[in-house]
Parts: structure tokens; C-alpha cells; sequence
């Protein structure tokens, strides 16, 4: 564990900390805190500033406190789902910041504990929740969603090609009784494919368990509502980075990006306007800034990683 940890480097670093714009006595928010690399590198640059870091998982935040000792006078730690904005800072008493980053990759320590449940090379109980406070599993999902829900999620969120066979298998399987561990569903996942796909590079039950991840813990649902919560907080000149890893989740934060920049939403015939919107921010990232050829070579994992910035007008 502490290997991985050792090795773990933030996705895009210096392109996140110059997008943010830091001021020594400025207050940021790093809305996904994990191994806590990007707020180390936040929090080292503040002075009077304030860096508030939120997590959904309490082991990062309990693992974060050794690692942002240092600057622990600037730091507040928050237990909660990124999504929840206006709670988080109506809860500390703060209208608004002057920088939010948000990585949205899930890099984060639960991933390697596999009696969390996330991982397909591991025996465990299907779980899947980055919140252990949350109630809804990975086995509620298998067991109890719809064979339709079931084919919808995993064709939506895991782009899997054999969504409907693979959903068919699950209901059939838990008729006789329910899916409890991590290779079980491995092991339907593999029986409804056919044996070309079982060779391909990629682990046959890749797709499925991301897409059962993102339904577990409503991942698309959570960067809808950040974005809609975030733009507003921002104070005038603040900074909003965001990182995606997945098409869905760079789709919703480029198309909340530019509502919030569009201003008037009327008719184009209409000589005059009548819903007074104002653009609210501007996007500083036409297309998305991707990783250098020199980061790829250290971290492959960064290979799909897109940042999007908007500035608060």
C-alpha cells in the first residue's frame, strides 16, 4: 500500500495549479482531495489563504492529515460528496472562493483496498461505495435493479458491447440465489461473452465494473450538480478546473460549462432580449488540455485525462 501511495502523481499538476491562478491569501477548494497531491501542492502556496479539502471516502481525509501536516494552520478537512457545494460552504460560513479543482479520476486509496469491493482481480463483497455511509451497493445493483436497468447502465456508463446478454445472465443467476462477491459477477460477466472477447487485452469485466461503480455512487449525477452548484460560489475572477477521465463526465462538464457562458437563451428571432441571463463565466479552455508526452511516459493512466477551465466574470 504505501508503494502505491509513494507512487501516486497527480494527473496534469502544473497545468492544474496554473490554471487556478493561486493568491497567497485566497480560498480554494479541492472538491476531489484523494492522496491529497494537487492541495499539497495548493496549500504550499497559500499564506493568509485557506485550502478546504473535501472527500467522500473519511480514510483519504484520515490519510490526508499526515500528508498536508505541514500547512495543517491553512487546511479544513470535509467529510462529504463534492456535489454538495452550498452545504459544504454554507456549513463553514463562506459565500464564496476564488478556485475550485475537481479531478474526477478515481484514483483514490479505496481503490486499492479490495474489501472495498471495486476490483475484478479480487475476491470480495460486492460493495463499490466510495462513501461507506451511503446505503445503496454494488450488490443491491446486481441483485435487485431491472434486467433493462441493468443493460442500460452497462451500455451507458461501461460502453459494453455485450450489455444485454451480460444483464440476461445476472437476472438468471440471481433467480437462483443472489450474486455476492467480486468474481462471482466476474464470473457471469465471462459467461455471458463470447470467447473472442475473453482474449482481448482488456479484462473482460473492465467495462461492467465501471459502470456498476458509476451507478453505485451516482458519479455522473454528482459532476451534473457540482457544476450547477460551483459557477455560482465562485467569486468574481475565480477559477473552476476540472479533470474527467470518461467521455460521459467531460461531456456534462463541457456542456455545464458553456450554459453558464452563454448568457441569453432567447429565441434568435426575438428582436430583443427578455430573459436578462448574463454569461456568468468564460472558458479558458476552448479544447480541453490533455497530458505531455513527458507525463504520459511516467504516468500512463493520465492518458485520458481532459482538464476544462472557466474564470468566474
Amino acid at each position: 500500500m504505501s508503494e502505491i501511495i509513494f507512487s501516486h502523481k497527480p494527473v496534469l499538476l502544473a497545468e492544474c495549479i496554473q490554471a487556478l491562478n493561486i493568491r497567497p491569501d485566497g480560498i480554494y477548494l479541492d472538491g476531489t482531495l484523494g492522496r491529497a497531491g494537487h492541495s499539497r501542492e495548493i496549500a504550499q502556496r497559500l499564506t493568509t489563504g485557506r485550502l478546504i479539502c473535501v472527500d467522500r471516502d473519511q480514510a483519504a481525509l484520515d490519510a490526508a492529515q499526515e500528508r498536508l501536516a505541514p500547512w495543517k494552520d491553512r487546511v479544513t478537512f470535509v467529510h462529504s460528496n463534492f456535489c454538495r457545494l452550498d452545504a459544504i460552504l454554507e456549513g463553514l460560513h463562506l459565500s464564496g472562493v476564488d478556485g475550485m479543482l475537481f479531478d474526477l479520476g478515481v484514483s483514490s486509496p479505496q481503490l486499492d483496498d479490495a474489501a472495498r469491493g471495486f476490483s475484478y482481480m479480487a475476491d470480495a463483497p460486492l460493495d463499490m461505495r466510495m462513501d461507506r455511509s451511503d446505503s445503496l451497493t454494488a450488490r443491491t445493483v446486481v441483485n435487485q435493479w431491472p434486467q433493462e436497468e441493468l443493460r442500460r447502465i452497462l451500455w451507458q456508463y461501461g460502453e459494453e458491447r455485450y450489455a444485454s446478454a451480460i444483464a440476461g445472465a445476472l437476472v438468471r443467476a440471481r433467480e437462483r440465489r443472489p450474486v455476492e462477491t467480486t468474481l462471482e459477477l466476474v464470473e457471469l460477466i465471462k459467461s455471458a461473452m463470447p470467447a473472442a472477447a475473453l482474449r482481448e487485452k482488456q479484462h473482460p469485466a473492465k467495462r461492467s465494473f465501471q459502470a456498476i461503480r458509476i451507478a453505485v455512487n451516482d458519479e455522473l449525477g454528482a459532476v451534473h450538480q457540482m457544476i450547477q452548484e460551483a459557477v455560482p460560489r465562485l467569486r468574481a475572477g475565480g477559477r473552476l478546473a476540472v479533470i474527467s477521465f470518461h467521455s460521459l463526465e467531460d461531456r456534462i462538464v463541457k456542456n455545464g460549462m458553456a450554459q453558464f457562458a452563454r448568457g441569453c437563451t432567447c429565441p434568435p428571432d426575438f428582436p430583443v432580449c427578455v430573459c436578462g441571463k448574463q454569461p456568468q463565466i468564460k472558458v479558458m479552455t476552448k479544447k480541453p488540455i490533455v497530458s505531455s508526452a513527458e507525463e504520459l511516459e511516467e504516468n500512463p493512466r493520465a492518458r485520458s485525462a481532459k482538464l476544462r477551465v472557466a474564470e468566474k466574470l
